[in-house]
């Protein structure tokens, strides 16, 4: 990569043992170019694993105080510098804590990331099948992830009813979803360049610099989000919305009065099993 290039970062989401490593590896080793260089950034509480050592350098990073903190090189606060000769790595990825919020986590993720020198790429959702179809509960909390999702990939299908495969994906299509839904093989995607193209398909606004609203709506045209909360009064309230009709606070993170999110997800760690 050239040192005038911004890095392109990734954000992982999705569940413990969905996969979520196994399939980075195969991104990096079939999605990159030669020269590419990769870094990994894994939650201190992720369990050590055999694909950590295919998925480039890896950095941990802690969750303190509803924040993220971790070792940032200095080659992503500047994409111009070089650290002591080494060249500067050319694609970043970032995995989220799987048993904790991905909202709360995609909030602190937006503030930890704007001041990088870096170019926001797409968002990747895993999706464990078989937890997915196993409780159903857990639909708002996959819900929240697809909303801050470009691509999400169908994993963990073994022994899941086709059925169940083909009404997940409906009631993503029936609300106009514009993410792209791809599956999983033995931790393989058939198209890994695919998967990193970074054009953007997802229905947050929160990566967006300088968006064209027009063509923001040409994406999803009918998308089924209601961006309006109602008031003590029962009116709807439409102060967070700007002209356009696309609300400043992005609909998952606003908050109510007494700090609880509008829209509030479970709580996925009584869903899942010892880490």
């Amino acid at each position: 990569m050239k040192s005038t290039e911004r890095p392109l970062i990734y954000v992982i989401l999705g569940t413990p043992h969905s996969g979520r490593r196994s399939i980075l590896a195969d991104l990096i080793g079939d999605g990159l170019g030669e020269g590419d260089r990769a870094l990994t950034f894994l939650s201190e509480n992720e369990v050590p694993g055999d694909f950590d050592r295919r998925v480039g350098e890896v950095r941990p990073w802690t969750w303190q105080d509803n924040a993220i903190a971790a070792d940032v090189p200095t080659s992503l606060q500047d994409a111009s510098e070089e650290e002591d000769g080494t060249p500067s790595f050319s694609h970043v990825f970032f995995v989220l804590d799987g048993r904790q919020s991905p909202v709360d986590q995609m909030e602190a993720f937006k503030l930890w990331v704007t001041p990088l020198d870096v170019e926001f790429a797409r968002a990747i959702t895993v999706i464990d099948c078989t937890l997915a179809s196993q409780h159903s509960e857990l639909g708002a909390w996959f819900d929240a992830c697809v909303h801050f999702s470009d691509i999400v990939l169908l994993a963990r299908r073994e022994g899941v009813a086709n059925k169940w495969m083909s009404d997940f994906q409906a009631h993503y299509r029936d609300k106009f979803i514009p993410s792209l839904f791809e599956f999983v093989k033995d931790g393989k995607v058939k198209n890994p360049a695919l998967v990193l193209e970074p054009q953007a398909r997802r229905m947050t606004h929160i990566f967006d610099e300088d968006v064209d609203w027009a063509i923001a709506r040409t994406l999803a045209p009918d998308a089924e989000i209601d961006f309006s909360t109602e008031n003590e009064e029962g009116g709807e309230e439409d102060e967070n919305e700007d002209s356009e009709g696309v609300p400043d606070v992005d609909p998952y993170f606003e908050r109510r009065q007494n700090g609880y999110r509008v829209i509030e997800v479970p709580d996925v760690k009584k869903y899942l099993g010892s880490p």
